[in-house]
């Protein structure tokens, strides 16, 4: 609707026909817009379903309306012409009827030039919008096609008052904002291209804001529908006075750009709408724009993203490795820790069969001859003794349990070609009794008496006797009797050495092979040793004899030797020996005769010599994490050897668990130079304090 001003220009024209037709359509359309002001009923519900030019848009956010005022160039015009109007009350947003944003159909009056004033009300109501023919979507209208309202280009009404000043006066009160006079005051050359209206929808509600399409050719004018008239205001209503008339009506609404839906692909003319980053987001919430993206920013901001996420696991990997149990210190040797004896050494080895012999506790001495399985005579007695002594323990001082001989004991009494002692039936001896009569004159029905005491059959204890031959690690051995006199039980002098270490501890087994004589009750007479040895050669402790014409000579011998005052024991066994004649007793001559040269310069060969200094580094404790701590010796170690030998030196904690923290000097293992039970060793300490790993060691560490 018109300001005041205008309104008040259009009565100084009331005389002209013209004019009073506008005047009393102007003022039919006030007061009906007071009455729905008055009643609360929006314009834009009584101009639902008026246009026919197209379907209306969905209204947009509503926008601020800005002030309406008269430009300075109108007042002044009017104030020439009529008294000054009341000022105009500022339009409230949201308020803009349905007529006033609409596009208005094109008529005839729109061309005239005769100064004639169109009768049609609507016309005088929507002074404000350009009459236009519909046009397209995305076509441009022509030039000729957009006419431009008679007071809009300038001219000059019946009454002489120039219509554009008056219309510039006006025109601001017809919207909220700047945009309501921009639209009525366009001029041919500076209109902007306006979209075509969409079909009306059906029902009641709001009419959208129209999209504006993109340039497209001009359709030629179509009749249009007439926009029905306002209606009259209700009965009883007063008009609105000068004074009341509100002096703006609001713009039309901005047309948005309809959303497209998730997941719904863009339509026509719309672009693809994309989730925006969250700090854009919060800008928009907060007003805030985000600031210009930059390398620097953006590696701030994955700071600030995964900075604290790594500060987590951070301190999760460092708790973790703090609380991690330490692994278990351990001893290990310095490379430096070792020791060979000076001078010139060798065995004299026999010339022939095989030979091999050691210092328990020192070392080997090494081996002559091919090592190939050969029968072993007699000697397999002391694996029948080392089984017996496994099942039946002994301890020193103690006569075991009683054995009663069987009938075939007493048979085997009765071979001429065997070893044997006479025994009858039903005789009873103890069990060191029987291991006397089995080692000393080397009874083979006493050997098989105690096969059958222990296992039930001779044939078992075989089998019990190989198995303890491969416990021992005897590989080239075969046991199938408990005497040894069958030609099948054959062994190597490599492995009888092994067995002869094994049974040499043996405190019974002990005093009973060293024994040249014994006398046994029950028996007519003493029973002697075929070991020659025992009388002869000093130091010599046993241990068995063996000769056979398929197997030669053989034996198995222990002897000592005292070196610093601590006895040392020799080992040796000597097989295969042969003699001319054929004899097996000159056989075991052989073997004996032999045998002693190898005894003689091993004895004579050993020296005894300080391998270890006291305070020498000879390990250190390692941590688990890379921490090493020295030991050193905790005094001189001596030990028993032979020229060249290099002993085996071996460093452990001694049955005492390495600790993680302890002080200078604390013992911690024991050194062991040599090998076997009889190896010297000596104490060994920390060279400095022991201490638990640090945080770096903790903290990098990955076992």
């Amino acid at each position: 609707m018109y300001a005041d001003g205008a309104y008040a220009g259009l009565h100084q024209h009331r005389h002209d026909p013209g004019t009073r037709i506008l005047i009393n359509n102007t003022g039919k359309a006030v007061r009906r817009m007071k009455e729905l002001s008055v009643t609360g009923e929006s314009p834009d519900e009584s101009k639902q379903g008026q246009s026919s030019t197209g379907p209306t848009q969905a209204p947009s956010e509503p926008r601020e309306p800005a002030e309406a005022t008269a430009p300075s160039e109108a007042k002044a015009s009017s104030e020439a012409k009529e008294p000054e109007a009341e000022s105009a009350p500022k339009a409230k947003a949201g308020t803009s009827p349905a007529w006033a944003a609409a596009p208005r159909p094109s008529t005839d009056d729109d061309a005239r030039t005769d100064g004639a004033i169109p009768t049609d009300p609507r016309r005088s109501l929507s002074a404000g919008a350009d009459a236009r023919k519909p046009v397209p979507d995305g076509a441009k209208a022509p030039a000729e096609a957009r006419q431009t309202p008679r007071w809009a280009a300038g001219g000059t009404d019946v009454a002489g008052t120039d219509s554009a000043a008056q219309a510039t006066v006006a025109l601001p009160a017809l919207g909220a904002g700047a945009g309501a006079g921009e639209d009525t005051a366009r001029t041919p050359a500076a209109e902007e291209k306006r979209p075509a209206p969409a079909a009306a929808p059906s029902g009641a509600g709001a009419r959208p804001a129209a999209v504006k399409p993109a340039q497209a050719p001009v359709r030629e004018s179509e009749p249009v529908a007439p926009v029905a008239p306002p209606r009259p205001p209700a009965a009883g209503v007063p008009g609105p006075r000068a004074a009341e008339r509100p002096t703006g009506v609001p713009g039309p609404v901005t047309p948005a750009r309809p959303a497209t839906q998730p997941g719904t692909p863009p339509g026509p003319g719309q672009s693809e709408q994309r989730p925006r980053p969250p700090i854009d987001l919060l800008a928009q919430l907060t007003n805030t724009p985000a600031p210009p993206q930059t390398p620097m920013r953006s590696v701030a901001r994955r700071f600030k993203i995964w900075g604290p996420v790594v500060v987590v696991l951070a301190v999760g990997v460092v708790t973790a490795q703090m609380v991690r149990p330490l692994p278990k210190p351990t001893l290990a040797l310095e490379g430096s820790a070792s020791y060979t004896f000076q001078g010139d050494f060798s065995v004299p080895w026999p010339d022939h069969g095989q030979s091999a012999a050691k210092v328990v506790g020192a070392g080997s001495l090494g081996t002559s001859g091919e090592q190939k399985p050969v029968p072993t005579a007699s000697v397999a007695k002391v694996m029948t003794a080392y089984v017996i002594l496994k099942g039946h323990p002994l301890k020193k001082g103690e006569s075991g349990e009683q054995i009663t001989l069987d009938a075939q004991a007493e048979a085997d009494s009765a071979k001429k070609d065997e070893s044997r002692v006479p025994l009858k039936a039903g005789q009873r001896f103890t069990q060191e009794q029987m291991l006397q009569m089995l080692m000393i004159p080397s009874g083979n029905n006493v050997a098989r008496q105690l096969a059958r005491w222990d296992a039930g059959s001779e044939d078992a204890f075989a089998e019990k006797m190989n198995k303890v031959a491969r416990e021992l690690g005897m590989k080239d051995t075969v046991y199938t009797d408990p005497s040894g006199f069958l030609e099948s039980t054959k062994s190597t002098a490599a492995d009888q050495l092994k067995l002869a270490e094994a049974v040499m501890q043996n405190e019974v087994f002990r005093q009973v092979v060293r024994m040249p004589s014994a006398t046994i009750p029950g028996l007519e007479k003493p029973i002697y040793n075929n070991n020659a040895l025992l009388t002869t050669q000093p130091g010599t402790a046993g241990i068995k004899t063996g000769s056979t014409t398929p197997a030669g000579g053989a034996l198995m011998w222990a002897a000592y030797r005292t070196v610093d005052g601590k006895d040392q024991l020799l080992l040796g066994v000597t097989m295969d020996q042969r003699s001319p004649g054929g004899d097996s007793n000159a056989h075991l001559k052989r073997a004996l005769d032999n045998t002693q040269k190898v005894i003689a310069g091993i004895r004579d060969g050993l020296v005894s010599a300080t391998v270890v200094k006291k305070g020498q580094v000879v390990g250190y404790v390692d941590d688990g994490l890379g921490g090493r701590t020295p030991v050193v010796a905790t005094a001189d170690l001596k030990s028993a050897g032979w020229p060249g030998l290099k002993p085996a030196f071996k460093l452990a904690d001694g049955g005492r668990a390495v600790p993680h923290e302890a002080k200078a000097g604390t013992e911690v293992g024991v050194l062991t130079v040599g090998d076997g039970p009889g190896a010297a060793k000596v104490p060994v300490a920390l060279q400095k304090d022991l201490s638990e790993p640090g945080f770096g060691s903790k903290l990098v560490r990955l076992g």
